[in-house]
Formats: structure tokens, sequence, C-alpha cells
């Protein structure tokens, strides 16, 4: 039972948390004992706040996953844990991440209540309206860099980087609602409602608008934020950003893969080693330059 709940909570998908660090690097402060032990407890937190979510997620989608040729094998929808097991360890969950959160911060706080709140909402209802489900899940990457944002508390965090997330949150969003028109094909509208509201030409045109502006926002962050060096060396970090776009589209459209973005990123290496290059380079840039 522990190692069926352990899955459920999707460890896998703590990954995403990963957006907690931006304003600890882009603050320059990632090398400071307090905001990094900080920033690795708002991690932890969030971890664990998440994981509820997740709970609460397939146990009000435990008919809906049946239906997915992969989600069925989660162990809710096949029966390996009960619903009232997974209740039981989200509410233990949030009642011990949100309590922790506000003795962290009273900011940081708010916004994992509000994260979780949101996500709650989107568990039983926004996933449900067409647009607005992709709006959410950007929406729940930007609360992320706020989170961070907030324990480290910034003095030279820009705010292009919030727009950087929510178009990028939307590129990978749009991606997996892609995915899913794909493989689930005629029965797409049985494991979400919205998907039945969806188009292949619709979901590709917005992937354009997002992948444009993406890029677009990336760049005039590297030259316009007033933190990074005057020399513009950020710059020098565009042909990644335009890389790991491209070859992330090449695996949603050409391989027809993108359902789970947290290990897309880990399985394919050629883009695992562009996002760690733009990782070393942005660094470099910030602290060295």
């Amino acid at each position: 039972m522990l190692k069926s709940l352990l899955k459920t909570m999707r460890p896998h998908q703590w990954t995403k948390n990963v957006f907690i660090f931006t304003a600890l690097i882009f603050d320059e402060k990632l090398f400071k004992p307090l905001p990094l032990a900080r920033t690795m407890a708002a991690f932890v937190l969030f971890c664990l706040t998440s994981s509820a979510v997740y709970l609460i997620n397939d146990v009000a989608d435990i008919d809906k996953d049946r239906q997915h040729p992969t989600k069925r094998l989660r162990p809710l929808a096949s029966g390996e844990l009960k619903p009232s097991v997974a209740i039981a360890a989200a509410v233990a969950l949030v009642g011990i991440s949100l309590p922790l959160s506000f003795w962290l911060s009273p900011y940081f706080g708010l916004i994992a209540l509000g994260y979780f709140l949101t996500m709650v909402a989107y568990s039983f209802v926004l996933k449900n309206v067409v647009i607005v489900d992709v709006l959410t899940v950007a929406a729940g990457f930007v609360l992320r860099v706020a989170a961070g944002a907030a324990v480290v508390e910034v003095e030279r965090f820009s705010p292009w980087l919030y727009i950087c997330t929510t178009f990028l949150a939307l590129f990978i969003g749009i991606g997996k609602r892609r995915h899913e028109l794909v493989v689930l094909s005629a029965n797409a509208s049985e494991h979400r409602q919205s998907l039945s509201e969806y188009s292949l030409p619709l979901l590709d045109e917005m992937i354009a608008v997002v992948t444009s502006a993406t890029v677009l926002a990336w760049s005039l962050y590297t030259f316009s934020a007033p933190n990074l060096p005057p020399n513009h060396a950020m710059m020098l970090t565009i042909p990644f950003v335009l890389y790991g776009i491209f070859r992330y589209l090449y695996l949603i459209q050409v391989r027809k893969e993108g359902g789970t973005p947290e290990e897309l990123v880990f399985k394919d290496r050629p883009l695992l080693i562009d996002i760690g290059l733009w990782g070393l380079a942005v660094v470099a840039i910030l602290y060295l330059f």
C-alpha cells in the first residue's frame, strides 16, 4: 500500500517544482547559504502540497483514468490503492505542508495555499473548460516562480521571467493536450471533457503562437533586464532556447510524444543536454561576468 501511495504522489513530477529555484538563481543568490536553505525548504513543501493535489486529482479521475491506455495502470484506477487511503494521505500532506509554509514566510504560505486551491479547482472544474485548462496549468508554474521569489526576498528579479514562464508553461501544456488528442483519438472526450472542444489544427496554431512568444519574451529579457551584464552576454543563451523549443516540437509532432513532459525531458538526451548547457550558460553569465 505504501508503494502504491508513493506512486500516486507522483514523485517523478516533483521536477516541476524546480521553477521555485528561478528567483534564487536569477536574483544572484545561488551561493548564499540562507536564501539557498529557504528555497530548498520551499521546494520540499511545494512537493508535499503538489502531491496532495495529485492524490485528489486521481481520486476525482478514477473512472476517466480507466479509459486511458496508460493511466488505467495507476494505483487508484487499477484498484491497488483505496480512495479513502488517498484522501486521508492528501489531508495529512496539506495539514503538514501549509502550516509550515506560513511559518517559512507568510507570503509564501499564501502562494502555496493559492496554488493548492487553484489546482483543486482545476481537478474538479477548470480542466474541463477549453483554453482555461491550459491557462490554469500555466498559472501553476507562475505561482511556483512567485513562491521562490517570496522566500528569497528578491532585489533584482526581472518581471520578464514571469512572462517567459507563462509562455513556456503554455507551450508544454498545449503540447500535452495535443498528445492526448492524438493518442485517445475518438475516445478523447471520455477521458477529458475539454478535449472535445480542441482540434489538431487549433492546437497547432496555439503552439505556434506561444512558441513565438516564448522566444520573443526570452530574447527581450536577455537585453532589457536591468540586473544582467551590460555587455548583453545573456543573449548567447538564445540559441539554446531555440534548439530546446524546436527539439520539443519535433518530439511532440514527429515522435508523437509529450504526454508526460517531466519524463520526456530526462528520456530525450539531446533535450536534456541542451537544458543543461542553457543552465550552465545562465549561471556563468550571471555570476562570472
